[in-house]
């Protein structure tokens, strides 16, 4: 196997160079040698595939499905209480001795106005030369995508869904040229920047493309594509349903999984369906070399074709009014709004597309530069806790649903845990303090590490001093903690940006 890669490699990088340098003759004792090689390693795949369809028809077992886990059952508060303000401040000119940022006068200005956006440049995606094959067209967040696929790739499932029939289909699609398409899929991945779970969206689309209305074929292909591209993807049946098993490097909630090896392997649905299995039938092991897990995490923004919307947002601090016009990507929030159930920790870390985070971000500096870390907290707490309206997931959504920075800003109403991610991230932009969130049963809240003493309620975590920050709080400051949380110890989500 590793004389077969080497050969492979040696093939990808230098074949061409060569070929091009070499003399008549030696170019054709060449590109018969290349052609030897690529039979080589087409024969190992060929062997590879041939294996894996004989598992196939022989290893599967039936199984109960484990139903998903539910990440708090504690119910959140209905009503959020509302802090007594503290008094407003007069304007300062002079910044006192040891003040961590040097103060500037207080606008004076009654309504602070938005700030010129910036002009949103829109890349399309690249258009690439498509080999031979049956083309489709696709919208994918706008991006218009061509692709071109083997039509050997349609295959028609067996009427009957058992194991012989996932061995044949399996050998039927290792039989097509599904080389080019996966080419193709990474050139796309590449150009458009897309994490794990993107493509996952993106190859899921192409299925569609392939079968608009076969969803045992479609799961099938994905399942087949995956694997190809070394995910340890699975499949599970039952009498009428095909269902597509994949592991994740994160934990996942409200969604179906069985477990292999200790590693829990989720029923999911790239079109939003909640999936409910009952006993199915599964198999026990993986192809050769697809031991990858879908690493969850959004830690790219994906290029979309940008669909700007803007949000008016009001608030009141120390006895002045403000206006911040937020805007937002749409297509980005559509693709958000995909996402399976994580760990509230995966929202705090999310990376946030630049077209939400500059004109905000803009908007909002000039408000916070020149003054003490404390009042810049304070304004960005009353501008989280004031500025958006309060409704539990289950109230907007009749599900838990934990938002990323962008469907906050989308959204009429958001929780707890929506306005502490998003009040951590502001933090973490403007100001660049250490902040982590608060997990209490019900409730998720955040807290300060500040440079300066600040009086209130606050804890030790690694070594320093963290302050009591509640942006759902209303009206309250840096120090003051909920009062039906103040005799709970939080657990401590720690966050690294």
């Amino acid at each position: 196997m590793n004389k077969i890669k080497l050969s492979v490699i040696s093939l990808l990088l230098f074949g061409l160079t060569t070929s091009a340098l070499l003399s008549a003759d030696n170019r054709s004792e060449f590109e018969q040698w290349m052609k030897q090689e690529t039979g080589s390693f087409q024969e190992y795949k060929d062997k590879r595939d041939r294996e894996f369809a004989g598992f196939l028809k022989k290893q599967w077992q039936e199984m109960q499905t484990f139903q998903g886990l539910v990440r708090d059952k504690t119910p959140k508060p209905i009503k959020i209480p509302t802090a007594k303000p503290l008094p407003a401040k007069p304007p300062v000119t002079k910044a006192p001795a040891k003040s961590p940022i040097k103060k500037i006068p207080v606008v004076k200005a009654p309504v602070v106005k938005p700030a010129l956006e910036k002009p949103v440049i829109i890349k399309p995606a690249p258009i690439i030369r498509l080999p031979a094959g049956k083309k489709i067209k696709l919208n994918f967040y706008g991006q218009s995508l061509m692709f071109s696929y083997d039509p050997k790739l349609k295959v028609k499932l067996l009427s009957v869904i058992n194991a012989d029939a996932m061995s044949r289909h399996w050998s039927a699609l290792s039989l097509a040229d599904y080389d080019s398409l996966i080419k193709q899929l990474q050139v796309m991945r590449k150009s458009l920047e897309l994490n794990d779970w993107a493509y996952a969206l993106l190859i899921n689309d192409v299925a569609k493309g392939i079968y608009p209305r076969q969803q045992n074929e479609r799961t099938l292909l994905i399942w087949f594509l995956l694997v190809k591209e070394g995910y340890s993807a699975r499949i599970a049946y039952d009498a009428n349903r095909v269902y597509l098993l994949l592991p994740t490097e994160q934990q996942l909630y409200a969604s179906p999984y069985f477990t292999f090896d200790h590693v829990r392997y989720y029923a999911l649905s790239f079109e939003g369906e909640k999936q409910s299995l009952g006993k199915v039938f599964t198999y026990e092991g993986h192809y050769p070399g697809a031991n990858k897990h879908l690493d969850m995490r959004l830690n790219k923004t994906m290029k979309t074709l940008r669909k700007q919307r803007s949000r008016p947002l009001k608030f009141k601090f120390q006895g002045q009014n403000y206006i911040v016009n937020a805007s937002y990507d749409e297509q980005t929030v559509y693709f958000l709004r995909t996402y399976p159930q994580m760990d509230i920790g995966m929202y705090f870390i999310a990376s946030v597309n630049q077209a939400t985070a500059s004109p905000l971000l803009d908007q909002l500096r000039p408000l916070v530069e020149g003054k003490s870390e404390q009042d810049a907290i304070n304004l960005l707490l009353r501008f989280v806790q004031t500025a958006f309206q309060y409704r539990t997931d289950e109230g907007q959504f009749g599900i838990e649903n934990y938002l990323f920075p962008e469907e906050t800003l989308h959204y009429p109403y958001s929780d707890c845990e929506d306005r502490s991610v998003f009040f951590a991230w502001l933090v973490n932009s403007l100001l660049g303090l250490e902040v982590v969130g608060l997990d209490y049963p019900g409730h998720i809240s955040a807290a300060v590490h500040f440079s300066q003493p600040v009086s209130g309620d606050s804890f030790r975590y690694k070594g320093k001093t963290y302050v009591i920050t509640d942006p759902t709080y209303i009206n309250a400051s840096a120090g003051m903690t909920m009062p039906a949380y103040r005799k709970i110890s939080p657990e401590v989500i720690n966050i690294s940006f």
